[in-house]
């Protein structure tokens, strides 16, 4: 009976705790910077907090900076100004963060600055401006981890940091020298996000390729076997995962420096283990500019491979992107890289014309190229590119692929329905989509169906599910 009464009279006590103080995220830049937002708003939810869509709902606002560019770096200003304006109570973190002094100078409100991947020190702020009004024991079942992407597509990070010094970058002055992940904390990770319902894993790093150099690629059980630090090994053990339904994931590699162990991935993309898509940060092609740019692996015979390499898996997309105006990019040396782009066929191409950066060696460099012959470069490379893009897509047409769906429509006035999904071609956001009519109203986000492709343009596919 004690007991009892004892059990009644906690129970106004638990009912007594006040509604979840609510974060906002604002986040920007790349894929690497959305994971520390899904990381902060992850830790936060653990200690009670609720997430708010909107600035009007927020007991504070997180903007998780990018830094990367002069132009990056003002529109997270930008950001950061909106998020003070709508809501007053902001908490600036990420690459710009390392700029706490300009940040303050313009925004003198701002409540706390924190750098690149600070995920402790975020926390601290945000219980600071908005002490939680739950513990972090409220919920008898753990809530999943947040995500800011959809349920079927998911970024796995595998290390942070960068150990080259390119000129024209300043990320390891951002997010310091390379730091990997423990290979078994990544695959527990990996099989986490597939046992939730992830269909499609993007690895991205600065450099995937260097995934385990810092510490010697030391190897960990996983699975009652050895597996190093590596990102061979790594590779092999993802394409070793299935989902609930028993299919195999797909696996996209990003940011892969071509070293010669690249190779080695090659054989699993055509063993099906891996998505047959690769994205390679080449950014030039002519041997003086990459010099001048302290590119790594400039030696290497990447016509060769590349040939090599399709002739393995003839589906294999290469995805890179190039910068045009580089101080010292003379007219030969823009040809070169035309040529070159010619020659390799890449599959999906992005092209920056070139920003100082502060920081950056590549602002010291003599003979800077004026901005109208850049734009003139810029719009070259484009249409080469996107004539390569067209004469690839236009053969597709006629044949059936698999598309994982990313959205499907509303029935139009003649109750069909639409839904867009992405080819093994095309990663979320950077490159292009497939468009499907008549779908079923059965079908969902995440469902991976084969698609007859009716028609192409210079980026996406057209079709309809294959019968």
């Amino acid at each position: 009976m004690t007991i009892e009464i004892a059990t009644r009279r906690s129970i106004p006590e638990a009912t007594e705790i006040g509604p979840a103080k609510r974060v906002g995220m604002v986040s920007l830049g790349c894929p690497k910077a959305l994971v520390d937002s899904e990381r902060i708003l992850t830790r936060l939810r653990a200690d009670g907090y609720a997430m708010s869509g909107d600035y009007a709902g927020a007991d504070v606002v997180v903007v998780n900076t990018c830094g990367f560019l002069d132009s990056a770096k003002e529109e997270s200003l930008e950001a950061i100004g909106e998020a003070l304006a709508e809501n007053g109570k902001v908490i600036v973190t990420g690459c710009m963060g390392e700029e706490a002094e300009t940040i303050r100078a313009r925004f003198p409100e701002v409540l706390a600055v924190t750098g690149a991947h600070q995920y402790e020190q975020v926390v601290e702020a945000v219980h600071e401006a908005a002490p939680a009004s739950q513990g972090p024991f409220v919920d008898l079942i753990p809530q999943p981890d947040v995500k800011l992407t959809p349920r079927h597509y998911s970024y796995l990070k595998i290390s942070e940091g960068c150990n080259h010094s390119c000129a024209f970058c300043i990320i390891p002055q951002l997010r310091g020298k390379l730091q990997s992940r423990r290979v078994d904390a990544v695959l527990r990770e990996a099989e986490k996000l597939v046992a939730a319902g992830t269909k499609e894993l993007l690895v991205i790093s600065q450099d995937t390729s260097a995934y385990g150099v810092d510490i010697r690629h030391e190897e960990r059980m996983w699975k009652g076997h050895p597996v190093r630090a590596h990102m061979t090994d790594l590779a092999r053990e993802l394409g070793q995962m299935r989902t609930p339904e028993g299919e195999v994931p797909w696996v996209r590699l990003h940011y892969v420096y071509p070293y010669p162990h690249v190779d080695a991935v090659i054989p699993l993309m055509a063993d099906g283990l891996l998505t047959p898509y690769l994205d390679i940060p080449f950014q030039h092609a002519s041997p003086k500019v990459l010099r001048a740019m302290k590119r790594p692996a400039n030696e290497a015979k990447v016509l060769e491979r590349l040939k090599a390499w399709r002739e393995i898996v003839p589906e294999m997309t290469i995805r890179s992107s190039f910068v045009v105006g580089f101080p010292g990019e003379t007219e030969e040396d823009f040809q070169y890289l035309l040529d070159w782009l010619e020659e390799a066929q890449l599959d999906r191409v992005g092209a920056f014309r070139f920003e100082p950066v502060a920081g950056a060696a590549a602002n010291e460099l003599p003979d800077p190229v004026p901005e109208a012959i850049k734009e003139e470069r810029y719009a070259r490379i484009m249409a080469v590119t996107e004539r390569i893009s067209v004469a690839k897509l236009q053969a597709k047409v006629g044949r059936t692929l698999p598309v994982i769906i990313d959205e499907v429509g509303e029935p139009d006035e003649d109750g069909d329905v639409g839904a867009t999904g992405r080819s093994q071609a095309d990663a979320p956001e950077i490159d292009g989509q497939v468009f499907l009519r008549n779908v079923p109203e059965t079908l969902q986000a995440g469902d991976v169906v084969q698609v007859a492709v009716e028609d192409a343009d210079a980026h996406d596919l057209f079709g309809v599910i294959a019968p």
